[in-house]
């Protein structure tokens, strides 16, 4: 396995082309600040960030050669919420600090049984889907939701 030189930046979309590599990664570990990924070429870097820093689909990391590794979210086993009232629904889920994509006829959240069996009780219609997961930051999380600390 090839080692290629470490990434201390993030380059955020429309403000870089031409990636050398991919690099695939869920919503969990799109959040980090220092570890070792592999890229779809089977290639290893050393991700070394100055802080813990939210990636989204789309941003690449920048290796000090100057070569670009994107970033692409994975698929990842979903909810996928929609109901006649999906405002209501979505403020029963953000009530509960969980992590949202909220899109105009549906909202997508990471598997849950407790959120599942509350969103049922509330009248929500909930199937189970894979896709890219890039849920909504929120104002105080810097890309992520965090808890009741904020």
């Amino acid at each position: 396995m090839n080692i290629l030189p470490p990434s201390r930046q993030i380059r955020k979309p429309g403000h870089w082309s031409g990636a050398y590599d991919v690099v695939t990664l869920s919503y969990d570990d799109r959040f980090l600040r220092r570890k070792m990924l592999t890229t779809m070429r089977a290639e290893q870097f050393l991700v070394d960030l100055g802080h813990t820093t939210s990636l989204d689909h789309g941003d690449a990391f920048a290796l000090e050669d100057g070569r670009l590794i994107e970033v692409v979210a994975a698929k990842e086993d979903l909810l996928e919420v929609t109901g006649d009232d999906l405002p209501r629904l979505a403020w029963h889920i953000g009530n509960r600090h969980t992590p949202c994509q909220i899109e105009k006829d549906r909202l997508l959240i990471q598997r849950d049984h407790v959120i599942r069996d509350m969103l049922d009780k509330v009248g929500a219609n909930v199937r189970e889907v894979v896709e890219p997961f890039s849920p909504e930051g929120g104002a105080y999380g810097h890309g992520r939701t965090h808890g009741h600390s904020h």
